[in-house]
């Protein structure tokens, strides 16, 4: 595990409560810890109460959850994981997720059904024809309590034989926060599935 953490990796850390989700740089690797200097104050994180824990490895993204021993300030020392995981080697872990959504620019609207989804971007079909020079706006719903909204570019559209389209392209976000968001909600959504 030990060549998993290591100095000057970024990481991101979320608490039970995800809306406290903060990053930071790993700082210091010891036998039996490892310190964090946050972004952020961190809000949301207590001593010996888990977070959840991100990284981007050679490996893959890097999954595991442990607790603060200690908080001072910004810098908190973790307790290094009993066990950990590798969701996959994707930068973000991507998802099925089918949903019949609005895309819209300006006034008009597009109807999409979604087909996969990641933290990165996400891939839809459509009948209709979406140009691919414009950023497009829409909502994605996570629970029946909560969604996010965000910024869509097409990146690739390809014609399928039934005369309707495939369009994958990448995810703007407002603020990093919804971001996060949808990191943890793929990445939980990934090893329910995986656990199924």
């Amino acid at each position: 595990m030990r060549e998993l953490i290591e100095k000057n990796r970024r990481i991101t850390v979320v608490p039970s409560d995800f809306k406290c989700a903060n990053k930071g740089t790993i700082i210091e690797v010891e036998p039996r810890f490892f310190t964090i200097e946050l972004d952020y104050e961190p809000e949301g994180m207590l001593r010996h109460n888990y977070c959840e824990f991100y990284t981007q490895t050679n490996h893959g993204t890097l999954y595991f959850d442990s607790y603060p021993e200690a908080i001072e300030g910004k810098r908190i020392k973790i307790a290094n994981p009993a066990k950990h995981r590798f969701l996959q080697r994707r930068q973000y872990t991507r998802i099925k997720y089918v949903y019949d959504l609005d895309l819209t620019f300006n006034d008009g609207v597009n109807q999409i059904t979604t087909l996969d989804i990641s933290a990165g971007g996400m891939k839809f079909r459509t009948g209709e024809n979406i140009n691919i020079e414009r950023e497009y706006s829409i909502i994605l719903p996570l629970s029946e309590k909560q969604s996010i909204e965000c910024r869509f570019s097409p990146i690739r559209i390809e014609k399928c034989e039934n005369g309707e389209y495939t369009v994958s392209g990448r995810f703007e976000y407002n603020n990093n926060k919804d971001k996060m968001t949808l990191t943890q909600f793929c990445s939980k959504r990934s090893i329910e599935i995986q656990n199924k």
